[in-house]
């Protein structure tokens, strides 16, 4: 899959928010590299389900090693390991 970065980091930001406001937080003021995990936005379940979203999306396979903040801690992280899977 070609991404597109912007169009990319727009789906991935509007799905942090949808997850983030199930819980009954407010993610949009949420910066492209503001860590998600300390954030408190989202627990671990809804980390786990915005990896599969990622998966589902964007027709990568994510193992579980390559569950970190390094590649998954901030959207720019995330946009960057997604597009390194679909090289």
């Amino acid at each position: 899959m070609v991404f597109e970065t912007e169009q990319a980091k727009s789906k991935i930001r509007a799905k942090i928010q949808a997850l983030a406001r199930e819980l009954g937080h407010d993610a949009r003021g949420l910066g492209d590299d503001d860590p998600i995990p300390a954030s408190g936005l989202l627990d671990s379940a809804a980390i786990l389900g915005l990896i599969v979203w990622c998966e589902q999306e964007f027709q990568v396979t994510i193992e579980m090693d390559e569950i970190t903040t390094d590649n998954f801690g901030s959207v720019n992280r995330m946009l960057g390991h997604l597009q390194s899977l679909s090289a």
